[in-house]
């Protein structure tokens, strides 16, 4: 089985089980927590192991979020060590964070331009998504990347706006030499 279909049924029964004990919220904010955890290089070499034994596993995982998460969330990440899917944990978490966001009406939205913009922009732009959407809350993430000289780039679900200059330019440069071929043949 994927990995992919391996995280995507565990975050779902994760979920699952959020909604049911009213505790979405909670556990989302503690799968964010560890996604902050899985940043560190070590951690995750640990969970993906196969030298650690599971109960070493469940002990550093013990001493790292017991009291700083809810009860559900450390008893789903005790489950997965005992089925011998840690080395998911990441993947899951993803996942987790991903079906949130469905299951609220959250899209993710990303914008690059060549400067920053300011919060009356980006409002308008979420504003804008909102409207060609059937999604309830935008969340934008901006990119400066000074390599698209002017204009912008969105991108959001599977559509790609490419606004740039630096797309235009080259286009532009394509259809020069494209011309440029055909004269002197």
């Amino acid at each position: 089985m994927s990995v992919i279909r391996i995280a995507t049924r565990y975050a779902k029964s994760l979920l699952d089980l959020a909604v049911e004990n009213n505790k979405l919220d909670p556990i989302y904010s503690d799968i964010l927590y560890f996604e902050q955890v899985t940043q560190s290089r070590e951690f995750v070499l640990m969970l993906k192991s196969p030298i650690i034994k599971a109960d070493k596993k469940v002990s550093i995982i013990k001493t790292i979020f017991e009291g700083k998460i809810d009860s559900i969330t450390y008893s789903f990440f005790e489950i997965i060590v005992k089925k011998t899917r840690e080395n998911y944990l990441p993947e899951i978490a993803a996942a987790f964070v991903d079906q949130y966001n469905l299951h609220k009406g959250i899209r993710k939205a990303k914008i690059t331009t060549a400067s920053a913009i300011d919060e009356t922009l980006k409002a308008s732009i979420e504003k804008t998504i909102l409207e060609s959407t059937d999604s309830k809350q935008i969340d934008l993430e901006t990119v400066v990347d000074d390599e698209i000289i002017g204009g912008f780039v969105l991108q959001y679900d599977d559509k790609l706006f490419d606004a740039s200059v630096a797309r235009k330019l080259d286009l532009l440069k394509k259809e020069f030499n494209k011309n440029t071929y055909i004269k002197r043949y």
